[in-house]
């Protein structure tokens, strides 16, 4: 833990905005700590207030964060009153805490840190140990939700897997499981199935779920899982299906199958696999229509999937020269990259800047997307768990004969400022530049690239 004291960990006061922010990451050394006791605790002696809301609980490998905002938008179209909890985030650390998709104001996030503050303390001081940064987020969170804003639903992101995620404290109206791919193998296990028995934890006793999955030993392990529970599961391919009908530059279309009607919906998000995204939102959305009262009118709901957006997604930030940003860090979300670039845009030649954390599935992850790639600039993230670029250059050279172009130009550059700069110069009229990897790396870029000065970054 370095040189951290207890009084940094737990100090007597908040006196800011920064003081509390700085306070929450600061338990960040405690790691992640599977297990919802202290969770649970926290919970307790606030009242359990995560009790007076409905939650829509959303796991998965990838695609959590824009389903994430597909629900948020399509409800808020349709007059709902939405709280959105996600993670890591993107500029600022309010971020996470969204009520009708505007951050919690930087005064009450400090009211709340101070009312949990003595609470840590408190079980610090048990044999639990001091409750996580991840912790005390989900506990402001409900607090925010239940106490503060009051919101119809809540859009309720899981941080890592599910079983013994803290956000799996609450019971959902609706669950939703994007997909399942190899991510966090240090914490979940090293097998499809492992990964998919930690996701499922998220099914809750009749509590209805949803799920794009696709591998037949996670989808074997969601049935009798959703079996046990008497929860009813609607699987892409089975219960519901999508069909892509037209991808145009600023949109896609593709028809909607469910069990209870047909529908053609336009979305802006770009790729295939936001159309897979938009599909499991659509049934998640049929069921609160069906089951749950929730009155979703098709015009607005349309225009909810229209207009919705997920930051760092396939994101065109630069006109001239064309740099795109997305937050591809495993071989699932390189293998939608690589598929999507050369459908969503035209372009000579490929420019791809990449940084990375050392606990990901890097192999896979280069064997999708060294084929397209005319340069790749490896850099490394502004972050403590970064991955050394001498380290992936060795991945990359391992593979540089069978998977990538004979003429791959390979440039390792530490300082991800000055390998912006490279990749900016190197970015010609009819080319393209990519900025992808961690979100933590995706975050800086952004900031710089969009000249934005709060940028804060991180989980």
């Amino acid at each position: 833990m370095g040189d951290l004291t207890d009084e940094d960990i737990l100090p007597l006061a908040l006196g800011s905005y920064e003081e509390a922010v700085d306070w929450i990451n600061g338990l960040i050394p405690f790691g992640i700590r599977p297990g919802l006791e202290r969770i649970e605790l926290m919970m307790e002696r606030l009242g359990n207030p995560e009790r007076r809301l409905k939650f829509i609980h959303v796991a998965g490998t990838n695609g959590k964060g824009s389903s994430c905002a597909f629900l948020t938008r399509t409800l808020r179209e349709c007059g709902y009153h939405v709280g959105t909890f996600t993670s890591p985030y993107i500029t600022k650390f309010t971020n996470r805490f969204q009520y009708d998709e505007a951050d919690i104001p930087e005064e009450t996030l400090l009211e709340l840190a101070r009312r949990v503050l003595p609470l840590v303390r408190e079980i610090a001081e048990t044999e639990l140990g001091s409750p996580t940064m991840f912790e005390v987020s989900t506990a402001i969170a409900i607090l925010y939700f239940a106490e503060v804003c009051y919101p119809d639903v809540v859009v309720w992101e899981t941080g890592l897997g599910g079983r013994m995620d803290v956000t799996n404290i609450v019971t959902p109206i609706v669950s939703l499981i994007t997909n399942i791919g190899y991510d966090h193998m240090d914490v979940l296990g090293d097998t499809i199935e492992q990964i998919a028995r930690e996701k499922a934890g998220i099914i809750k006793p009749g509590v209805p779920v949803v799920s794009c999955v696709e591998q037949p030993e996670a989808i074997a392990v969601l049935k009798e899982t959703a079996l046990g529970k008497r929860a009813n599961l609607y699987l892409l391919g089975e219960q519901f299906k999508f069909e892509r009908l037209d991808v145009g530059a600023t949109a896609q279309t593709m028809r909607f199958c469910g069990p209870f009607r047909e529908l053609d919906i336009a979305i802006g998000m770009q790729g295939e696999h936001q159309c897979k995204n938009a599909a499991g939102v659509m049934m998640v959305l049929e069921v609160l229509r069906q089951y749950l009262a929730f009155i979703l009118e098709d015009e607005p709901l349309l225009d909810g999937f229209r207009t919705a957006f997920w930051a760092g997604r396939l994101e065109l930030v630069k006109e001239e020269p064309r740099i795109v940003l997305d937050g591809a860090h495993n071989p699932e979300g390189a293998e939608a990259l690589a598929k999507s670039l050369p459908e969503v845009y035209r372009y000579r030649k490929l420019h791809m800047m990449m940084g990375m954390l050392a606990n990901k599935h890097h192999l896979g992850y280069f064997k999708h997307i060294l084929p397209i790639v005319d340069t790749l600039i490896l850099t490394e993230p502004d972050f403590r768990r970064k991955m050394d670029a001498d380290a992936l250059n060795e991945l990359v050279t391992e593979l540089k004969g069978s998977e990538a172009k004979a003429e791959l130009e390979i440039i390792v550059e530490r300082d991800w400022k000055k390998a912006l700069s490279l990749l900016e110069s190197r970015t010609e009229r009819e080319d393209l530049g990519v900025v992808t990897g961690t979100l933590y790396l995706i975050s800086d870029v952004r900031a710089a690239l969009l000249h934005q000065t709060d940028s804060e970054k991180g989980w």
